[in-house]
């Protein structure tokens, strides 16, 4: 068999992991690849600290195992790339920088398959990178950048090729979904569950990226790429976290027969895309409701072979890296015969007032005669149908109930709520708090 010759750029978490499989498997790797997986180099700042994890052999890192600066990972990196014997690099940096952008950008000039588990920059910064893949007739494997070990990006791509996705709806971010998790679970307050994540190795120090939607919003801007063809602006792609969901939130969501869960949700009508990352109430009736602590599951919905569910962990070292090998494999044995994405189709991100939901809107007021009938009467007169509304659940002086609406805009709530506050401006001691469900 041919060699088939690896560098790894980065050797962290993912990285490091990358690498201990190549090597553990390389005798089973090499026969599923019908070639001889081979990994030759690897370039890190700190190559003592990488190879601990795993035990790998400082020989393999660029520099003779002594700690490189900036500019020696630089070199090593430039002489990877313009090295006629190896075929596919791996780039497990991360971040979007242009040093990144450059090197994942000349890696495929070079005529080198590239594979990566970096979701932030397929999603802000991909359109040259799938591009260039194209022009210079490599591959670009990109598995591990969404939801880790579970092969979504493959189910797409090839296995839903004679079928037409309507609407893909999933939990892509598992620290957010083990914090909410742990909050329903054991009736925590949002920081006690953040603070439980952290302690588990789930969250970061600084956790925003993936409290704020921001990481789940990568993985869905990739799958809307992958689904529909559709190159979107990911800083116009509606991103909220789970920041304000409190305890009051968990508890009349469990009333209702839901469970809160961060969504990643998109669908495409004619050439129109919908979608956002929220929080949603799910009906306790639907799987998502029931996937907890730090997994991930993602529902498409299709429109011949209906609808199915990927469940799978979406994070961790030798997880996402086993989807890196996949990819790896996959690259070495069909070597440049298969096509990256879908041609690109000329769509619209409609804005997020369009969006139909039913929706729970939660009012906190003074304890005032006749509040509910105002909040109702001016709800309808948007034209939205009522489903049903809670009992007051009195918070001292004040009163907190909620309004279930049947499906509707966003952009009607909104209305609606502008209406009440000009009625009753002294009323509404808070911003209602507008939650969508997902049946």
């Amino acid at each position: 068999m041919n060699n088939f010759n690896i560098a790894i750029l980065g050797c962290g978490t993912v990285g490091s992991g990358v690498a201990k499989i190549l090597l553990d498997m390389k005798s089973e790797l090499s026969i599923r690849a019908n070639h001889t997986i081979e990994l030759k180099k690897i370039v890190d700042l700190f190559p003592k600290k990488s190879a601990a994890p795993y035990n790998l052999p400082i020989s393999l890192f660029c520099g003779g195992g002594k700690d490189l600066s900036p500019e020696e990972a630089e070199k090593y990196i430039n002489e990877i790339i313009q090295d006629r014997d190896i075929h596919l690099v791996v780039e497990t940096i991360g971040g979007t920088s242009d040093f990144v952008l450059n090197t994942i950008l000349s890696t495929l000039k070079a005529k080198k398959h590239v594979v990566t588990a970096n979701k932030a920059i397929l999603a802000e910064r991909g359109q040259p990178i799938f591009q260039t893949a194209k022009e210079n007739n490599v591959c670009l494997g990109f598995e591990a950048s969404v939801c880790g070990a579970m092969p979504i990006i493959k189910i797409i791509r090839e296995s839903f090729n004679g079928d037409q996705v309507k609407e893909i709806s999933g939990i892509m971010n598992g620290t957010s979904n083990y914090i909410l998790s742990k909050m329903q679970e054991e009736c925590l307050s949002f920081d006690t569950a953040l603070k439980l994540a952290q302690e588990a190795g789930y969250a970061e120090a600084d956790p925003t990226l993936d409290i704020s939607g921001g990481d789940a919003g990568h993985k869905l801007a990739i799958l809307i790429k992958l689904a529909y063809g559709a190159d979107i602006d990911y800083k116009d792609l509606l991103k909220e976290g789970i920041r304000n969901i409190d305890q009051e939130d968990i508890n009349l969501a469990s009333e209702m027969g839901c469970t809160i869960k961060l969504i990643c949700y998109a669908k495409k009508t004619n050439d129109k895309i919908y979608a956002a990352v929220k929080p949603m109430m799910v009906k306790n009736d639907n799987f998502l409701s029931k996937v907890n602590s730090a997994i991930n599951c993602v529902e498409v919905n299709n429109k011949y072979s209906g609808k199915h569910f990927f469940v799978g962990k979406g994070a961790g070292s030798l997880e996402t890296a086993s989807a890196i090998v996949s990819d790896i494999v996959f690259t070495a044995k069909y070597d440049g015969k298969i096509s990256n994405l879908p041609e690109t189709v000329k769509c619209e991100l409609v804005d997020s007032d369009h969006f139909e939901f039913p929706f729970n809107i939660t009012f906190t007021t003074e304890d005032f005669p006749g509040i509910t009938g105002l909040v109702a009467t001016a709800i309808g007169e948007q034209k939205i149908n009522i489903d049903t509304v809670s009992h007051n659940r009195h918070n001292k002086e004040n009163a907190v109930f909620s309004v279930i609406t049947m499906p509707c805009t966003m952009g009607q709530v909104k209305k609606a709520i502008h209406e009440i506050k000009k009625r009753a401006p002294s009323i509404l001691l808070d911003d209602p708090k507008v939650i969508p469900i997902l049946y």
